[in-house]
């Protein structure tokens, strides 16, 4: 018997970035997807074109990010999820997988309204959340500020960055947290569409 070989995924990094932060994360995620085997795209939603929207529409799975501000996602990000009700009423994006991941410059700031905000939203789509998977780092005196999770989500990836730094001073640990959550949703896309593809074969 030969052995059974999964379907190739893709994923879709859906994001806004303000100063250029979440972008660097944005990139982390798709690079952690393309490293376990997915193909991976980037759609920056301030700018979104109708090809991204149909890329959007096409993916496995849909990994949202934003910078917290004031307590949420930002208003672009706002403004691209009110524009996606013709297809919250359709149904189309119906049992993907979804993700999120956000930065703030305070080392809290919030950033579980943002990461609630994404799951309230991909729950609207009818989809399916997949939690960053990281016990939380940095929580005792033997620990590390380099340690995965060094902030401790468990609803998606959170990130902080100085308030006055550059792209730059975006913390290594924090990306490679959102390289993480990227070969996570990965994993999970295969995972899915490997039942989906044995279903169909024996239906």
């Amino acid at each position: 018997m030969s052995e059974f070989v999964a379907p190739p995924t893709s994923v879709a990094v859906a994001f806004h970035s303000g100063y250029g932060h979440t972008a660097v994360l944005a990139e982390a995620v798709r690079r952690g997807a393309v490293d376990v085997g997915a193909d991976a795209t980037l759609v920056p939603v301030n700018t979104i074109t109708d090809e991204q929207w149909q890329q959007l529409d096409d993916a496995d799975a849909i990994v949202f990010g934003s910078p917290t501000y004031m307590g949420s996602a930002s208003a672009a990000f706002h403004s691209f999820a009110e524009a996606t009700s013709r297809r919250f009423a359709e149904g189309r994006w119906a049992d993907k997988l979804a993700a999120g991941f956000t930065n703030s410059a305070s080392k809290a700031g919030d950033k579980s309204s943002t990461l609630a905000f994404f799951a309230t939203f991909a729950a609207q789509h009818r989809m399916l959340w997949v939690s960053l998977g990281l016990a939380p780092g940095w929580n005792s005196t033997t620990a590390s500020e380099n340690d995965l999770n060094r902030l401790g989500f468990w609803g998606g990836a959170g990130a902080q960055t100085p308030l006055d730094g550059g792209v730059d001073t975006v913390h290594t640990a924090d990306v490679t947290t959102a390289e993480h959550l990227g070969a996570r949703v990965a994993r999970q896309a295969a995972l899915v569409a490997a039942g989906r593809s044995a279903v169909s074969v024996t239906a």
